[in-house]
């Protein structure tokens, strides 16, 4: 059984879209996404600095494009949703959400891609009014970090499974964990986002991605749909996007989905560009599946082959 995940921000890196560009066909697909939300993706992609692409408002749109766009390359299909209609489930990380909507066949690519452009202006406009931030855990155990962070007045806005737990705060909140860290706790490490994603820091952010859904019409999901909310499968194309408007200002439950993934049978993980981070998370939290990470378009074949075997197993098991 086959999922297909997205990472979140953060995961983006300076000039991890270039070699994508050089596909047949990927610098045209960027070009009309770029026209159609007002931002030059080529650019931030290729040529934009770490700073630059750590603006929210930048960072979501482009980790959303480069999802599609290596989707779409697993095949030969004309959009991210026939490329990645094989999976049995589909799941994002936070941002990634959407670009899982659009596997599901619940958004199209320029709808999810208009949705993620005025979700990264909303979320960078609440993340200016505190300095806030988010710092990973690394260690621990959930029943003695998350007591510690709420004494803190932090938020474990991330939940991830696998030993790993991200809180968000204001700089002073973060800081004060780095003097005082939760008993097994490693070592706090600041994340490359500029805000409080997913506390009651990102709460104006809600109202204006509501206004923006309201625009959409979403399609029922071709497959499973697996949220970060709770964890839970997704029957329907409206609580879909209802839960992508609310899952701004509430904690990812990314250790949820894997139990989730569990349930499901889930045999093989490929994440898309830029992917590592929930491939290295399944790798602890999700022992003998097997995982693949979309990093550059040399990764392609050998994601192709695991999808194929993927399908054979599963084509083997429902003759058995």
């Amino acid at each position: 059984m086959l999922v297909l995940v997205a990472p979140g921000q953060g995961a983006q890196t300076p000039g991890f879209l270039t070699p994508w560009l050089e596909l047949p066909g990927a610098a045209d697909r960027i070009g009309m996404w770029s026209d159609a939300i007002g931002l030059d993706l080529a650019h931030y992609g290729t040529q934009a600095d770490a700073d630059a692409i750590r603006d929210t408002a930048v960072a979501q749109p482009l980790l959303v494009a480069a999802g599609l766009l290596s989707a779409a390359a697993l095949s030969t299909a004309s959009s991210a949703a026939a490329a990645a209609g094989t999976p049995d489930a589909v799941a994002g990380h936070s941002v990634g959400e959407i670009t899982a909507a659009a596997f599901a066949g619940v958004l199209d690519d320029t709808a999810a891609l208009t949705l993620v452009r005025k979700r990264g202006l909303a979320m960078a406009e609440a993340a200016a009014i505190t300095e806030t931030g988010m710092s990973a855990l690394l260690g621990g155990d959930p029943e003695t970090t998350v007591p510690h962070l709420e004494k803190l007045g932090l938020t474990p806005a991330n939940v991830n499974g696998a030993g790993q737990i991200v809180a968000a705060g204001t700089l002073e909140q973060l800081a004060a964990l780095e003097a005082d860290k939760p008993e097994g706790v490693r070592r706090v490490v600041p994340l490359k986002v500029a805000g409080a994603f997913h506390t009651h820091h990102m709460a104006p952010a809600v109202d204006a991605l509501a206004q923006a859904a309201e625009a959409l019409t979403p399609a029922e999901p071709k497959v499973a749909y697996v949220s970060n909310k709770d964890g839970q499968t997704v029957a329907t194309g409206a609580e879909v996007l209802s839960r992508l408007v609310g899952q701004v200002a509430n904690p990812v439950r990314w250790d949820l989905c894997m139990e989730t993934f569990k349930e499901l049978g889930v045999t093989t993980l490929v994440e898309v560009c830029p992917g590592g981070t929930l491939t290295g998370l399944a790798k602890r939290g999700l022992p003998g599946v097997r995982t693949l990470a979309l990093k550059t378009p040399d990764d392609l074949d050998a994601a192709r082959e695991l999808i194929a075997e993927a399908s054979t197993s599963a084509a083997d098991a429902a003759g058995a």
